[in-house]
C-alpha cells in the first residue's frame, strides 16, 4: 500500500522558518519517500506504508520536541502495490 502525507507545524513565522518546521522537513527529506514536496504552507511527500507511518512517527517526536504547538496530519492511502 502507498500512502501520502501532507502536514502543517505551529505556530507561523513568515519571516523565518521556525525550529519546528525545520527539524519535520529535515525529518522528510531524509526519509526514503517518494514525491516529497516541502513548502512555506504545507509539505506531501509519498512512499510506501511502512515508511510514511515510520516518517510520520519521527515528524511528530521532532517537531514537537523543537517547539510545535500544533502539528496538523492528513493521510490518504494512494493506492496498492501489484505484484
Amino acid at each position: 500500500m502507498r500512502l501520502r502525507v501532507e502536514f502543517t507545524t505551529e505556530p507561523f513565522d513568515l519571516e523565518e522558518a521556525p525550529a519546528h518546521a525545520v527539524a519535520a522537513r529535515e525529518v522528510i527529506q531524509k526519509a526514503q519517500l517518494d514525491a516529497v514536496d516541502v513548502g512555506p504552507f504545507g509539505n506531501t511527500a509519498e512512499g510506501e506504508a511502512a515508511e510514511v507511518l515510520e516518517a510520520v512517527a519521527a515528524l511528530l517526536r521532532g517537531s514537537l520536541g523543537a517547539g510545535a504547538t500544533r502539528v496538523s496530519l492528513q493521510v490518504n492511502v494512494i493506492g496498492e502495490d501489484t505484484p
